[in-house]
């Protein structure tokens, strides 16, 4: 039978490390709330809708939204290009081909897709990267690429006039 001061002591013990986790989880959640409802694009602003025909984004609803769950940031907002769609295969991530299984119609040249960061710098890397849409880009791309990069291969607004900075 356990004293009295050693369930004290073990109620304290595990009210501290219950609390610990409560916290953690509270961090955690309160983490993933911030990057997904203030999402800011890389110009600072509200992140814009990437695409919703193909749904895209890692929780496919448009946007180029994450947490940490989504292991390789599907952040860069791009407009697909026939050369980038290639090399993505190449590299063995067929974008092209339908994933019905998926819900994945394959994207072809002209349809906007939420790239995984590294991709496009890869893709960069290689002279290949596809334009992107600043407004539409998170700014958690710019923990894997620079500002200046993706503002360089900024695709012009829907006016048609000016750049995206």
């Amino acid at each position: 039978m356990l004293s009295l001061r050693t369930k004290t002591v073990y109620h304290r013990i595990c009210s501290r490390n219950t609390s610990r986790i409560f916290i953690r989880a509270i961090n955690t959640i309160s983490d993933e709330v911030d990057d997904m409802v203030a999402a800011r694009n890389v110009l600072g602003g509200s992140l814009e809708n990437c695409c919703m025909a193909p749904k895209t984004g890692y929780y496919r609803d448009g946007f180029c939204k994450t947490d940490h769950n989504d292991q390789v940031k599907h952040v860069v907002c791009a407009k697909m290009t026939l050369e980038f769609l290639e090399f993505t295969k190449s590299k063995g991530n067929d974008l092209m081909t339908p994933a019905p299984h998926y819900s994945f119609p394959g994207l072809k040249p002209g349809d906007h897709w939420c790239l995984c960061a590294l991709r496009w710098k890869e893709a960069l890397n290689a002279g290949k990267a596809p334009p992107v849409y600043l407004r539409r880009t998170n700014i958690k791309a710019l923990e894997y690429v620079s500002l200046e990069d993706l503002k360089k291969h900024a695709v012009p607004d829907e006016s048609g006039s000016t750049v995206e900075f």
